[in-house]
């Protein structure tokens, strides 16, 4: 009895809770369910388990003609880089995952990317937009466009539609994501406007609170558009302290405005402003209207970037997961099937917009919103701008 008692151990170790047990696929993501930014945390688990509830319900993936239930498995990033990559390795190395969504900010997707490259395990980030996430890793991908784009768009925004000629930008050096998109933010808008039309360009750290050393340089520069591509935590303490300053002009924001907490935190102070993202909630029509109908339905709350976002992300990798054709239960050569079939997944409907990968990076070929706040805090569709 102890004989056979050791030789199960001895296989239970040889053979772990892997990517795939008998009849099913495992996905794990990496998010911060807790830390400074739990709303996105939230956004990606609740659609996440939506979609999994859905293609469960349904009987399973069909992958070859047969069918596997999903196991998503959720481990929280505390939006910290040392826990996200700490968080990719508990995933990738322990829990045996086929694939990972997230992190979602780029501050902690960079990093773990590295991770998931290094093991050969393909990640995709829904809301990670600066470049480095990708560059030269080919087992990453993401589900939105980059800051390369997003930057430009917003200076030609607020240079054609806001009628800017100067500009000022407010954002937090030590993190990558507004960092990165400021500075292609500041080169575009000095493209079309000329050298020095941005006046101010003035920058804070993480954790920072008190911006009104900052704000008074930018409003003494009298610019007629303030861009500030900070986290939807940080907007309404920015665009109040502006406000009580004196700053009377636009506020211009990305994608990081467009959590569902903006408005709960930040109120009339944003209504009116644009920012640059990924869908419009309201005025949505077909399958994303489908989506949010669900999703308010279910969690009571309107989706917003990320949870649409993540939604379409782990969509793309169920795909290329089909689209493979069969699973061989060889956890490192599914990994790179995997890989393969999502490197050339081709005009992919996502309820973000149609995607494509040109099989030589993971960057999707799309297109951006600008979205206007509303008087009653909606984000409206203003226009579309595609590459």
């Amino acid at each position: 009895m102890k004989k056979l008692l050791v030789a199960l151990l001895v296989a239970a170790f040889a053979f772990p809770a892997a990517a795939f047990g008998a009849d099913t696929i495992k996905i794990g993501f990496n998010i911060p369910l807790t830390g400074d930014i739990p709303k996105v945390g939230e956004m990606s688990k609740d659609a996440a388990e939506m979609l999994k509830e859905k293609v469960n319900g349904a009987g399973g993936l069909d992958v070859g003609g047969k069918k596997y239930m999903l196991d998503f498995v959720y481990v929280d990033n505390e939006a910290k880089a040392e826990s996200a990559v700490n968080a990719a390795l508990k995933l990738i190395e322990g829990e045996k995952v086929l694939a990972m969504v997230g992190p979602q900010g780029s501050g902690r997707a960079i990093p773990a990317a590295e991770v998931a490259n290094n093991n050969k395990t393909v990640m995709i980030s829904g809301w990670s937009t600066n470049p480095k996430t990708t560059l030269d890793r080919p087992y990453v991908f993401r589900a939105c466009f980059l800051d390369d784009f997003q930057g430009p768009v917003a200076a030609k925004f607020a240079t054609e539609q806001l009628k800017a000629k100067k500009a000022a930008v407010l954002f937090d050096v030590a993190s990558d994501y507004p960092k990165g998109l400021s500075e292609f933010f500041k080169k575009d808008f000095e493209k079309l406007n000329g050298p020095g039309s941005v006046v101010a360009y003035e920058t804070f750290t993480t954790k920072d609170v008190d911006f009104s050393a900052q704000l008074t340089k930018i409003i003494k520069a009298k610019p007629d558009v303030l861009f500030t591509p900070q986290y939807y935590n940080e907007v309404p303490l920015i665009v109040k302290q502006a406000r009580e300053l004196g700053y009377t002009g636009p506020i211009l924001g990305s994608d990081s405005w467009g959590s569902a907490e903006l408005m709960a935190l930040c109120g009339d102070d944003c209504k009116g402003q644009y920012f640059v993202t990924h869908y419009a909630a309201a005025g949505a029509k077909g399958a994303t209207k489908e989506f949010i109908d669900a999703f308010n339905a279910k969690f009571k709350q309107i989706p917003d970037d990320v949870g649409a976002l993540t939604w379409d992300a782990t969509g793309m990798v169920l795909a290329a997961i089909q689209k493979m054709g069969a699973i061989s239960g060889d956890l490192p050569k599914d990994r790179e099937a995997l890989r393969n079939a999502m490197a050339t997944m081709r005009d992919y409907a996502g309820i973000t917009g149609k995607m494509s990968f040109d099989g030589k990076t993971g960057d999707p070929i799309k297109c951006a919103v600008i979205v206007k706040i509303s008087d009653k805090g909606e984000f409206t569709f203003h226009e579309s701008v595609c590459p």
